[in-house]
Formats: structure tokens, sequence, C-alpha cells
């Protein structure tokens, strides 16, 4: 099974087209058989204990006590699929539409040695999101599906998941679709710090003193948009539904002219941070960012032919292995991701352009 992923893998990263059993066999020239290769993808079902399994070598060489925990997800287009309860319709928040295909859960690691010149950057577990039940939606009829289980769930339990496998890390980063009362005081009860985007509309009071957490029912609960809190500073508040007092940042962005652009509020429950802690930290959520970008260009994701749901979620297994062997080879060649992967098609133009001049001087001596 080992060696099947190692091979699979390296061709997801080779692979300039449709990722398929045919193909991978064209490429060895025979070596392995099309149905040796279908039937690796049929045999076993490989998930995130597999990879943390995979993973772990790797982030113990790089692991820090100050590591982040970044949860965010992603949809991976299947437009051309047949619908399953994996390749199925997901709301897309980039663009604030729903598209067909696999919604991917992960739990990304980011942390960085003293002596490293890069920081490590890899998913230490996922989840995809099925879709086996179905409702009708009251105002439209339309019969639509569900998960059994809502993705602030999946988090929760990846969280615990992290801290039973002694995964060293200090915050939880994530944007405002996780940042729910109920999973802020999850993290705060396991003892780790959350850094959130929060959503203007969220209903705060500013903490005065030493006075304690207002009742839930007080008027004096207004949307933090409306809070009077200085710029870039970090300002003491009691969020309503949380029995802790948090820190809140209300982010200004400009543009060239000084020109107000837009407002980000960050929370926390670490509340000794400064703005440029604030800042610092969670700019290391965009790693996640970077990586559903990668999985999706360099590792073919979404260019597999697969139709059966165990095939289909194997064939993302091994594109997620893919990955962390670019993060790998990024440390040992000191190119990213992009760069190792011009290297590979340049490599492959110009056998192809050998290929041909040898052609051609056949064609021309005939």
């Amino acid at each position: 099974m080992k060696a099947n992923i190692d091979i699979y893998s390296d061709y997801l990263l080779c692979s300039t087209s449709q990722a398929s059993a045919t193909n991978l066999s064209r490429l060895l020239n025979g070596d392995i058989s099309h149905d040796s290769v279908t039937r690796f993808l049929n045999q076993g079902d490989l998930g995130s204990k597999e990879l943390w399994l995979g993973v772990k070598p790797l982030v113990r060489e790089h692991e820090r006590m100050d590591g982040c925990l970044v949860f965010d997800d992603t949809v991976i287009e299947k437009e051309y699929s047949d619908e399953n309860d994996v390749i199925c319709w997901h709301y897309d928040h980039a663009k604030g539409s729903t598209v067909k295909g696999v919604n991917l859960l992960t739990g990304f690691y980011v942390t960085q040695k003293r002596e490293d010149c890069e920081s490590l950057r890899v998913p230490v577990m996922y989840e995809i999101v099925q879709k086996p039940e179905f409702m009708c939606e009251v105002l439209t009829k339309k019969v639509i599906r569900k998960s059994t289980r809502t993705k602030n769930e999946m988090m929760r339990d990846m969280i615990m998941t992290a801290i039973r496998n002694q995964l060293l890390f200090k915050y939880v980063l994530a944007d405002s679709w996780f940042s729910s009362s109920e999973n802020m005081t999850f993290i705060h009860n396991a003892g780790k710090y959350f850094i959130f985007d929060l959503k203007d509309n969220r209903l705060a009071i500013l903490k005065t003193g030493s006075s304690g957490n207002p009742d839930n029912n007080s008027k004096e609960w207004t949307s933090i948009s409306d809070l009077d809190i200085p710029e870039n500073t970090p300002t003491a508040v009691w969020l309503k539904g949380i029995s802790f007092a948090l820190l809140l940042v209300k982010q200004v962005f400009k543009d060239e002219n000084g020109n107000v652009t837009g407002y980000r509020f960050l929370v926390s429950n670490d509340t000794g941070l400064s703005y440029d802690d604030f800042t610092t930290i969670y700019k290391k959520r965009w790693g996640v960012e970077e990586y559903h970008k990668s999985l999706k260009q360099n590792a073919s994701a979404a260019k597999s032919p697969t139709r059966t749901i165990r095939t289909q979620q194997n064939h993302l297994f091994c594109a997620i292995w893919a990955y962390i062997k670019l993060e790998q080879l990024k440390f040992q060649t000191a190119l990213n991701h992009y760069q190792l992967k011009a290297k590979l098609y340049l490599k492959a133009i110009q056998a192809a352009f050998g290929e041909l001049t040898n052609i051609k001087a056949k064609a021309c001596s005939a």
C-alpha cells in the first residue's frame, strides 16, 4: 500500500492532464497495469488517521510550542462528475454561491523553528464533508442533501484529536465561519488560545475595570462595528454568549491615498497580545489558502475521473500526500511549490522536444 501511495502521488505531481489509471500505466510503460492502479484506489479507506501517521515524522522534526492549528474548508469543483454523498452541492465562500464538488475541511499546521528559513505548513488532519441525507426546503420545496455533522462539530473533534496526538500548538486560527461562541468556549476550556475573524454584527460590551460578565439580556449590548474602540489597538471586551473576557482588535485598511477601504475585527482569549502579535499570528492563516491553491493546481486534486466514493476519497488522500511531498522538497531545494512544478514541467517539455526532433530526423531519413 505504501509503495502504491508513493507511486500514485508522484504521478499526481508530474501529471499535467487527467490523472487516470490508464495514463499512469502508460507513463510506466505498462510495468503497472491499469487494473492494479484501479485495485489500489479501491483498496481500503485512506483518511485522516493515515495522513497523521505519514506526516508525523516531518511534524515532529519542526514543531514548536507556539505552533498554530488553522482550520478552513474549500470546494474542489467536479462539475462533470456524477453526484453522490461526496460529490454534491456545497456553498463556496470564495464564489458566494453553491458549486458542485468535494468539500474538504482541513486542520492545517503552521510552525517554524528559529533555525529554519521557511515555515512548515502541512495538513495534519482532514474531513471530507459527506451529505448522505435528504431534506426538503420549506420555501422552495427543493430537495437538497444534508450532512449528519456540521463543520463546526468536525473542527472541535479535530482539535481534540490533535491534543490526543500530542501535537504542539498554542493557537487555533480560523475565519468568521468558525467563530461561534461554542467554538470559542470549547477551545478556551481545552487550554488553547484562538484568534478568530468576527462578523461586524456580533454583540459586545467594553470591559471596564473589574466588572463581571454582563447579563445576556442587558440592553447595553451593541454591534462591534458600533463600539467606540481605537483603531489597531487591542481592547478588552465582553462578547455576548462568552463567559470570559476577550481582546478585540479593529483593523483598518486604507489605500495609497489614505482612504479607508475596509475593516476587519479579530478576537482572542489571549489577553496579553499586542496589535503586532495579533497581525503576525493571524497572517499564518494565509498558509491554508495557499495550500488549497497548491492542492488544486500542483497536486491534481480535481483531475481524477474516479467514479466511486472510495476511489474519490483515496485519490484525494494521495493528492494531499503529494502536497506534503512538495513541502518536504521545499526544505531540501529552497524552491517553492510552483518553482518545483515549473521545473518538472520544463523537463517534460524538453523531453517532448527531444522526442519530436528524433521523430522528424527518422522521417526525413526514411
